[in-house]
Protein backbone atom coordinates (compact mmCIF):
# COMPACT_ATOMS: atom_id res chain seq x y z
CA UNK A 1 0.00 0.00 0.00
CA UNK A 2 3.04 2.23 1.09
CA UNK A 3 4.12 1.93 -3.06
CA UNK A 4 0.62 3.08 -4.45
CA UNK A 5 0.45 6.41 -2.51
CA UNK A 6 4.61 6.91 -3.38
CA UNK A 7 3.53 5.88 -7.12
CA UNK A 8 0.73 7.78 -7.29
CA UNK A 9 2.82 11.38 -5.98
CA UNK A 10 5.26 10.93 -8.20
CA UNK A 11 2.55 10.55 -11.01
CA UNK A 12 0.47 13.38 -9.61
CA UNK A 13 2.73 16.75 -8.65
CA UNK A 14 5.29 18.86 -9.79
CA UNK A 15 8.74 17.31 -9.16
CA UNK A 16 11.30 19.75 -10.93
CA UNK A 17 12.92 20.10 -7.14
CA UNK A 18 13.02 16.60 -6.48
CA UNK A 19 14.58 15.88 -9.93
CA UNK A 20 16.95 18.77 -9.29
CA UNK A 21 18.16 17.36 -6.08
CA UNK A 22 18.56 13.88 -6.99
CA UNK A 23 20.11 15.02 -10.00
CA UNK A 24 22.90 16.25 -7.88
CA UNK A 25 22.88 14.30 -4.73
CA UNK A 26 22.28 11.07 -6.21
CA UNK A 27 23.20 10.96 -10.15
CA UNK A 28 26.16 12.94 -10.05
CA UNK A 29 24.74 15.76 -12.35
CA UNK A 30 23.81 13.49 -14.97
CA UNK A 31 20.64 13.58 -16.22
CA UNK A 32 17.48 11.46 -14.38
CA UNK A 33 15.96 8.65 -15.86
CA UNK A 34 14.77 5.79 -13.99
CA UNK A 35 17.07 3.31 -14.38
CA UNK A 36 19.93 6.06 -13.97
CA UNK A 37 18.56 6.51 -10.29
CA UNK A 38 17.76 2.53 -10.00
CA UNK A 39 21.03 1.65 -11.17
CA UNK A 40 22.90 4.10 -9.19
CA UNK A 41 20.96 2.92 -5.55
CA UNK A 42 21.48 -0.53 -6.20
CA UNK A 43 25.06 -0.76 -7.53
CA UNK A 44 26.74 1.99 -5.03
CA UNK A 45 25.05 1.06 -1.99
CA UNK A 46 26.18 4.44 -0.73
CA UNK A 47 24.46 5.21 2.71
CA UNK A 48 24.19 8.13 1.94
CA UNK A 49 22.83 8.18 -0.88
CA UNK A 50 20.05 5.93 -0.15
CA UNK A 51 19.10 8.02 2.65
CA UNK A 52 19.42 11.35 0.69
CA UNK A 53 16.85 9.91 -2.11
CA UNK A 54 14.15 8.63 0.78
CA UNK A 55 14.56 11.57 2.85
CA UNK A 56 14.05 14.26 -0.42
CA UNK A 57 11.25 11.25 -1.30
CA UNK A 58 9.68 11.72 2.10
CA UNK A 59 10.03 15.65 2.78
CA UNK A 60 8.44 16.39 -0.72
CA UNK A 61 5.91 13.76 -0.07
CA UNK A 62 5.37 15.58 3.84
CA UNK A 63 5.51 18.99 2.45
CA UNK A 64 3.03 18.52 -0.60
CA UNK A 65 1.38 15.38 -0.45
CA UNK A 66 -2.21 14.57 0.54
CA UNK A 67 -2.59 13.10 4.08
CA UNK A 68 -2.16 9.49 2.91
CA UNK A 69 0.91 10.48 1.17
CA UNK A 70 2.26 12.57 4.74
CA UNK A 71 1.48 9.25 6.54
CA UNK A 72 3.84 7.16 4.41
CA UNK A 73 6.26 10.08 4.51
CA UNK A 74 6.22 9.90 8.20
CA UNK A 75 6.45 5.83 8.01
CA UNK A 76 9.45 6.56 5.65
CA UNK A 77 10.97 8.90 7.97
CA UNK A 78 10.53 6.74 11.31
CA UNK A 79 12.85 4.08 9.19
CA UNK A 80 15.55 5.91 7.64
CA UNK A 81 15.87 7.10 11.82
CA UNK A 82 16.20 3.60 12.70
CA UNK A 83 18.38 2.13 9.87
CA UNK A 84 20.86 5.48 9.42
CA UNK A 85 20.56 7.13 12.83
CA UNK A 86 19.74 10.51 11.45
CA UNK A 87 16.79 12.68 12.04
CA UNK A 88 16.51 15.51 9.27
CA UNK A 89 12.99 16.24 10.41
CA UNK A 90 9.96 16.28 7.48
CA UNK A 91 9.27 20.23 6.51
CA UNK A 92 12.93 21.42 7.13
CA UNK A 93 13.16 23.07 3.78
CA UNK A 94 17.10 22.12 2.13
CA UNK A 95 18.88 23.50 -0.85
CA UNK A 96 20.00 20.89 -3.53
CA UNK A 97 23.27 19.40 -3.08
CA UNK A 98 23.31 18.25 0.41
CA UNK A 99 26.65 16.20 1.64
CA UNK A 100 26.61 14.09 4.65
CA UNK A 101 30.35 13.71 5.26
CA UNK A 102 29.93 10.87 7.51
CA UNK A 103 26.32 9.90 7.95
CA UNK A 104 25.64 9.26 11.55
CA UNK A 105 23.91 11.11 14.60
CA UNK A 106 22.93 13.99 12.31
CA UNK A 107 19.93 15.97 13.79
CA UNK A 108 18.26 18.77 11.93
CA UNK A 109 14.89 20.43 13.50
CA UNK A 110 12.00 21.13 11.30
CA UNK A 111 12.13 25.05 11.68
CA UNK A 112 15.19 24.83 10.13
CA UNK A 113 16.13 26.44 6.38
CA UNK A 114 19.31 25.23 4.42
CA UNK A 115 20.54 26.84 1.30
CA UNK A 116 22.42 24.92 -1.52
CA UNK A 117 25.94 22.90 -1.08
CA UNK A 118 25.75 22.26 2.64
CA UNK A 119 28.40 19.95 3.79
CA UNK A 120 27.70 18.30 6.98
CA UNK A 121 29.72 15.96 8.92
CA UNK A 122 28.65 13.41 12.36
CA UNK A 123 27.27 14.72 15.37
CA UNK A 124 25.87 17.77 14.40
CA UNK A 125 22.87 18.95 15.89
CA UNK A 126 21.34 22.33 14.05
CA UNK A 127 18.21 23.53 16.25
CA UNK A 128 15.91 22.22 19.33
CA UNK A 129 12.35 21.00 19.86
CA UNK A 130 11.76 22.63 22.83
CA UNK A 131 11.89 26.44 22.14
CA UNK A 132 10.42 28.37 19.19
CA UNK A 133 13.11 29.32 17.01
CA UNK A 134 13.96 29.60 12.88
CA UNK A 135 17.52 29.19 11.72
CA UNK A 136 18.66 29.87 8.71
CA UNK A 137 21.85 28.93 6.83
CA UNK A 138 23.30 30.47 3.86
CA UNK A 139 24.85 28.49 0.51
CA UNK A 140 28.01 26.90 0.65
CA UNK A 141 28.36 26.34 4.20
CA UNK A 142 30.43 23.54 6.08
CA UNK A 143 29.85 21.93 9.50
CA UNK A 144 31.91 20.46 11.10
CA UNK A 145 31.40 17.41 13.28
CA UNK A 146 30.12 17.12 16.78
CA UNK A 147 29.22 21.20 16.05
CA UNK A 148 25.99 22.40 17.82
CA UNK A 149 24.08 25.30 16.23
CA UNK A 150 20.94 26.50 18.59
CA UNK A 151 19.04 29.48 19.83
CA UNK A 152 16.45 31.91 18.58
CA UNK A 153 16.26 33.34 15.40
CA UNK A 154 19.16 32.71 14.16
CA UNK A 155 20.97 33.36 10.09
CA UNK A 156 24.61 32.17 9.41
CA UNK A 157 25.51 33.94 6.04
CA UNK A 158 26.75 32.40 2.80
CA UNK A 159 29.85 30.88 2.09
CA UNK A 160 30.78 29.75 5.94
CA UNK A 161 32.90 26.94 7.64
CA UNK A 162 32.14 26.16 11.07
CA UNK A 163 34.37 24.21 12.88
CA UNK A 164 34.13 20.93 14.81
CA UNK A 165 33.23 20.94 18.49
CA UNK A 166 31.83 24.33 17.86
CA UNK A 167 28.91 26.17 19.65
CA UNK A 168 26.83 28.54 17.91
CA UNK A 169 23.95 30.30 19.25
CA UNK A 170 24.12 33.93 17.47
CA UNK A 171 24.38 35.12 13.59
CA UNK A 172 27.38 34.34 11.62
CA UNK A 173 28.02 36.77 8.74
CA UNK A 174 28.86 35.92 5.00
CA UNK A 175 32.56 34.80 4.42
CA UNK A 176 33.50 33.86 8.09
CA UNK A 177 35.26 31.06 9.83
CA UNK A 178 33.48 29.94 13.07
CA UNK A 179 35.22 27.86 15.98
CA UNK A 180 34.55 27.68 19.39
CA UNK A 181 38.51 27.77 21.33
CA UNK A 182 39.02 25.39 23.65
CA UNK A 183 41.66 24.79 25.90
CA UNK A 184 42.81 21.16 27.58
CA UNK A 185 43.98 20.91 30.80
CA UNK A 186 45.97 18.04 32.03
CA UNK A 187 46.90 16.83 35.46
CA UNK A 188 49.14 14.50 36.66
CA UNK A 189 48.83 11.78 38.66
CA UNK A 190 50.81 10.75 41.20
Amino acid sequence: MKYIHIIKFLLTHDLTFLKECWKAEITNGKKITFYRILKSYIKTRDPRKIYLFWWRLANQMYLHGNSNQKRVAKRIQKKLVIKFGIEIMLGSKIGKNLKLGHPYCITINENVTIGENLIIHQNVTIGCSHEPMHIIIGDNVCIGANSLIIGGEITIGNNVKIGAMSFVNKDVPDNCTVYTQKTNTIIQNN
